[in-house]
């Protein structure tokens, strides 16, 4: 009861504090107050022990204005740690909002802890999600949306309706039973199924009026498995991939990786009737299936007929697919200018980074790796260490920029950066499964990607006019994919697996990106309300 007590006096000092600020013309301000709680769940019609916010499962979305702050309180009702983070959303010079153990402590079982953030020049489709102990195979998650400020034109007419649709693999067992099989040392069995908004198949409608377009919202927040995408008799116009406004391609179906989000805009222009909307698993010998409805204000008829199949093990489709999305260089994005005036292309990178991932078997346990590196949290997160330059916990270097070629073994792992520099970073992926990698605190521009092993000569097919930028990108079996990105963002940035099995067995490592500057200009400062774990216990954060 103080504890509750204590975290509504904290709301309200925050909100008068906040309130005066706005007074003075800072950009809007927006309040959440979640409790974090376990629950009865039955999404594939199996009683579960869900991770909810404020009861909801998924969580309740977040819907904000490019440069809104977002205040948003969390009181952790679990019997364990917990920790949000924001996929996709950049936290400009401001890693200590990131939500990841190697930037933040645990919010402590039974206290709060309040997410200062803004959305700093960025619009686009996001979701968050649970961070911390396989946590994510609970729930926990939900939608993220950042819509462009009234002043800034959009490339298409507003939509009648914005709807967000997360879809993913599911397990029946509860996340508690996934982690001890890891933990273990074995690999996870295949999902049992695949979840629309937290349900099974037709467990979830979408209303729509004839003649009238719909903006849908789809991220794929699963396991393990990519997934494609496709509504019954109509057309899906692609517009936006994770903050970027697209060329508007029309697909009939569409493939969403591992932790990817993106809009398509539907015309319901079809007779009234329903329509099934199909989610499927994508390069996986047996397909898992699950639909939900499209259903007509006036429908005359319900659903008829088969859900309408899809691709499933075809790679070249699916890199076909991926190559089509190209950047509208005549939008403007979170700011009035076009998108093509940033000429990525023409700028020289400075360092190259070869990632090559891995599945070695270390001390008799399944691991995965980064480099022959596979991560190990540390004691203490890696920022706080840093911050307050505690010895012992990480070494900048201890990831090499190139394969080794050999066995290998456990290490925290940190990877030095220069604010500003221009690197180049090439996904090598010699397995036989699709990978899915993000960098938090960045878009990339994806440059290539291909089959076979990459060489210097690959960057002759490069894309240096027009391609996306995106935080999460694919790289197919047996394949590469590399990427221009600018090291814009001071602090420290996780780079991971989206596969969370293989992110939860040491598939990631930490970007270091620092400045010397030590200037609010280029990082800001540790927040008063930071939680201290580990070895920085004892340490101070700033005053109020």
């Amino acid at each position: 009861m103080e504890e509750k007590r204590s975290w509504r006096c904290m709301t309200v000092a925050l909100f008068l504090l906040v309130g005066a600020a706005c007074i003075g013309g800072e950009d809007p301000y927006r309040f959440y107050a979640w409790n974090v709680t376990y629950g009865d769940i039955y999404p594939l019609g199996v009683k579960q022990q869900g991770i909810l916010i404020n009861g909801q499962f998924p969580g309740p979305s977040i819907e904000s204005v490019t440069n809104d702050n977002l205040i948003i309180n969390v009181f952790n009702s679990l019997d364990e740690p917990f920790l949000l983070s924001w996929n996709g959303v950049q936290q400009r010079r401001n890693s200590w909002q990131d939500g990841v153990y190697g930037t933040n402590c645990p919010i402590p079982p039974g206290k709060n802890f309040t997410y200062v953030l803004q959305v700093k020049d960025q619009i686009g489709s996001y979701f968050y999600f649970p961070s911390l102990a396989f946590h994510k195979a609970a729930g926990g998650f939900g939608g993220f949306k950042i819509a462009s400020r009234s002043v800034i034109p959009v490339p298409f007419n507003p939509p009648s309706g914005d709807y967000t649709i997360l879809a993913g693999d599911w397990f029946k067992q509860n996340h508690t039973d996934l982690k001890a099989i890891l933990d273990s040392g074995h690999n996870l069995p295949f999902p049992d199924g695949l979840l629309i908004n937290g349900r099974g198949t037709n467990g979830y409608t979408f209303t729509v009026e004839q003649g009238k377009t719909y903006r849908f919202r789809i991220s794929n927040v699963g396991l393990t498995t990519s997934i494609n995408v496709r509504i019954q008799g109509h057309k899906m116009l692609l517009v936006e991939v994770e903050g970027i406004h697209t060329l508007q391609n029309v697909y009939d179906s569409f493939d969403v990786h591992l932790g990817q989000s993106c809009s398509v805009l539907v015309t319901a222009d079809q007779p009234a009737q329903d329509y099934y909307i199909v989610v499927s698993t994508r390069f996986t010998s047996q397909v898992l299936t699950a639909t939900s409805i499209l259903h007509y204000s006036n429908s005359a008829a319900s659903v008829s007929g088969l859900p309408p199949g899809g691709p499933t093990i075809e790679i070249d489709w699916s890199i076909n697919q991926a190559r089509s999305i190209r950047r509208n260089l005549t939008a403007s994005g979170p700011r009035p200018n076009p998108q093509g005036s940033y000429h990525y292309g023409l700028i020289n990178t400075t360092r190259t980074i070869r990632l090559t991932n891995s599945a070695p078997i270390i001390n008799g346990k399944q691991r995965y790796a980064v480099n022959s590196i596979s991560f190990i949290p540390p004691d203490t997160p890696l920022k706080l260490a840093d911050y307050f330059k505690i010895q012992g916990v990480f070494s900048l270097g201890s990831i090499s920029d190139s394969p080794t070629g050999s066995g290998a073994y456990l290490q925290t792992s940190v990877m030095a950066a220069d604010f500003r520099a221009y690197l180049e970073i090439v996904f090598e992926n010699q397995e036989d499964t699709v990978q899915s990698w993000h960098i938090d605190g960045h878009n990339y521009f994806v440059v290539g990607m291909d089959g076979g092993q990459w060489t210097p000569d690959s960057r002759s097919s490069y894309n240096l006019r027009d391609t996306i930028s995106r935080s999460t990108v694919q790289v197919y079996p047996k394949s590469w994919t590399a990427a221009y990105i600018p090291m814009d963002n001071v602090g420290m940035w996780n780079v991971r697996s989206e596969n969370w099995a293989r992110q939860y067995l040491g598939q990631q490592f930490y970007l270091r990106v620092y400045s010397p500057a030590n200037s609010w200009r280029d990082e800001y400062p540790i927040p008063s309300n930071a939680l201290l774990c580990g070895r920085a216990v004892g340490h101070k954060s700033r005053a109020l």
